[in-house]
């Protein structure tokens, strides 16, 4: 392993100094966003009413107030020395994609003029062929269009304005993770509301909240650069562990060194800057680790600014002569990095649906996204497995405070007891006698469900009013897992209602509470082998999961093969989020990325073998043999044997070592052309 650098206060190597704005947080922040606050201030009226009818679900965009919305945008930008602008976008390389172009035109006399049209702010054809498309886009047709997602706001950075984008081909479908977001997203809304509606029939809409705890190791770039590995891997394919690594639990929460808290102070400003809600900051378990977590925001829009945000950190880091590493387990020995999604739903009446209420309905209500969403990780549990597995996540998952591969659901020994008196009772013996759910544990508004806990071997763990997906990788999009979970549980949702519609026909004597309740419980029992509160890292849990019919799998490319599984290709399809063609696309992309970083790592391990250890262990054995000659010379033949009987084990021992690596190294390139 990379032998850790200390980051103290001692360090030859000084803090960069940070400007500090001379004011609050909050009168700085957002101030390089497009917010509705300066689009009051640069649109006309009518162009930005018609925004926020567009925002709001409304209406659609209205092309004919394109060239005003662009017109304002463009004034605003220029006050910032903005010079150029680009529609960014979400490839399927789980990065981020931007094209910039200047805001200048010629006239017919070739006069420079400054020029942004609506046309330009709203579609352009970037082409991007080069990125992965899974076959989608032919070679001699390369053709993809970026359109803007208004419900993300415009912002600027390095003098740059960004317009968050979506990416489809000619054809229509999705080249990028934030099209099939916004799907299902919206698959979600509707199906929420629907369900919300048979107990508030003022409820309009469903929001789906996230707030992304990103962990990341900061290295000195200097010895980040020694390393070909990391350079070329993102972590650390061979090397020595420390005596020292994360054994005292001393670095977790520890007082943050000088020069990574300058990091963190001017990554924090310029994440306020754009309208990033930057909270938490600390030093994780392992020695290096530190994590940012911002206050959850709108789904779409916090793994836009999760995307920003690493994009910032990755720039900042060089100025402070630091390298971040967003792999999910750089280094052998000590924790990997994860980003922890915490998700929830809200309606727009101000209801967290993850949470009790104070009355029969409001409980009822909860009781029906809770036991819906453990459905959802029940029937989809290969599915939402797939949509986090990664090359570099594979190596984290299931060590040091990582849930392991194999999902299922912690929602501690307090809601397990709940659901089992659901389960077995009927309404009226749930009932106290102020006609609320009583469930012999004190009334459901008053339990206090944070005392869940996290459970940080789980995978999908209920916190409280949450969900928290644990097994999100550091450097992944989250896109991709809030897709397939936004996705499935619309879905569920809509199958939920059906069978509440179907159940009420079938009979006239249950009230509506006893109709749902019949439902519920069903679903309680066909979804309790996906509830465990135990320890999720144990032999005992891997066996009881296959028993359980839990999806087992290892192989992380069979893993992405859950996405071409009927059952899965049917939900997406019903949820209109993706069709066939695209999920057989992503599939394939999958496949593509894993089998490259595999790739990639193998060349990397042999060049590492070959070209620096063995040449080093050479020259050691020849020290050895010279320390040899040198003994022979001085000592009888009897002394001889005596005093350099170390030595000459030791030879024989790197002889045996040169000559495994170098047959080793041919066998694993020899695996490499069977696996191509």
């Amino acid at each position: 392993m990379l032998r850790f650098k200390a980051l103290a206060e001692s360090s030859n190597d000084p803090a960069v100094s940070v400007d500090y704005p001379a004011c609050f947080i909050t009168d700085y922040f957002a101030c390089n966003v497009f917010g509705t606050d300066k689009q009051k201030q640069y649109l006309t009226h009518r162009a930005f009413s018609m925004l926020e009818d567009v925002r709001q679900g409304k209406i659609s965009f209205d092309r004919t107030y394109a060239d005003e919305v662009a017109d304002g945008m463009r004034v605003w930008a220029r006050e910032k020395g903005v010079t150029h602008y680009t529609h960014w976008f979400h490839p399927l390389t789980e990065g981020t994609a931007e094209k910039h172009d200047a805001f200048l035109g010629l006239e017919q006399n070739g006069n420079p003029i400054e020029l942004f049209s609506g046309n330009m702010l709203v579609q352009q054809e970037p082409d991007a062929s080069s990125f992965p498309s899974g076959g989608i886009r032919n070679t001699v047709e390369a053709r993809g269009y970026s359109a803007w997602d208004v419900s993300s706001p415009v912002f600027v950075y390095n003098r740059i304005l960004f317009i968050p984008t979506v990416f489809i081909a000619y054809t229509g479908e999705a080249l990028d993770y934030k099209a099939p977001t916004l799907r299902s997203v919206s698959a979600l809304d509707k199906a929420a509301v629907k369900i919300c509606r048979l107990f508030d029939k003022k409820v309009q809409s469903v929001q789906s909240n996230l707030g992304l705890e990103q962990e990341y190791f900061l290295i000195d770039r200097n010895l980040f650069n020694a390393r070909p590995d990391l350079v070329m891997c993102g972590r650390t394919l061979m090397g020595h562990e420390s005596a020292k690594n994360q054994q005292l639990e001393d670095h977790y929460q520890g007082s943050i060194p000088s020069r990574v808290l300058e990091f963190m102070r001017e990554l924090e400003i310029e994440c306020y800057k754009l309208g990033i809600p930057a909270k938490t900051r600390h030093n994780e378990v392992a020695p290096n680790q530190f994590e940012l977590a911002p206050i959850f925001e709108n789904l779409n829009l916090a793994i836009d600014h999760n995307l920003i945000m690493m994009t910032v950190m990755r720039k900042l880091a060089k100025k402070h002569r630091f390298k971040v590493l967003l792999h999910e387990k750089p280094f052998a020995g000590v924790n990997g990095s994860g980003k922890h999604s915490n998700w929830s739903l809200c309606t727009d009446t101000g209801v967290n649906l993850f949470s009790p209420g104070k009355d029969l309905k409001s409980n009822l209500q909860f009781l029906c996204f809770l036991i819906n969403t453990l459905m959802v990780v029940y029937k989809y549990n290969g599915l939402l497995k797939a949509s986090i597995a990664s090359a570099g996540n594979v190596h984290r998952l299931g060590a040091s405070e990582a849930p392991p591969s194999i999902f299922s659901v912690f929602i501690g020994d307090q809601l397990m007891q709940m659901l089992n008196e659901v389960e077995s009772k009927s309404l009226q013996k749930l009932m106290d006698n102020k006609q609320r759910l009583n469930l012999n544990m004190g009334i459901l508004p008053e339990i206090r469900l944070d005392n869940t806990d996290r459970n940080r071997t789980s995978p999908f763990a209920f916190v409280g009013n949450r969900f928290e997906f644990r097994a999100v990788g550091s450097s992944a999009n989250p896109a991709s897992a809030m897709i397939a979970l936004s996705a499935a549980l619309a879905d569920q949702l809509n199958t939920f209602h059906s069978d509440i519609i179907a159940a009420q026909s079938k009979t006239s004597k249950q009230s509506f509470e006893e109709t749902v309740l019949s439902v519920l419980k069903r679903y309680i029992s066909e979804c309790k082998p996906v509830v465990f509160n135990g320890n999720n890292y144990s032999d005992e849990w891997r066996k009881e999961a296959a028993k359980r019919g839990l999806d087992c799998e290892t192989s992380t490319p069979k893993m992405y093969d859950t996405y071409l599984r009927k059952d899965s290709v049917a939900m997406f399809k019903r949820s209109g989020v993706l069709s066939e063609k695209e999920l057989e696309a992503r599939n394939e992309v999958k496949w593509e990325i894993f089998t490259k970083r595999v790739q990639i790592e193998s060349r990397v391990l042999g060049n590492l073998a070959v070209n620096h250890i063995t040449p080093v262990a050479i020259r050691y054995q020849n020290v050895l043999l010279e320390n040899v000659s040198q003994l022979k010379v001085v000592f009888t033949d009897k002394e001889f044997k005596q005093h350099a009987a170390i030595q000459l084990a030791l030879i024989k021992e790197v002889s045996e070592h040169i000559t495994e690596i170098n047959h080793l190294v041919e066998e694993m390139i020899e695996k490499r052309k069977y696996a191509n």
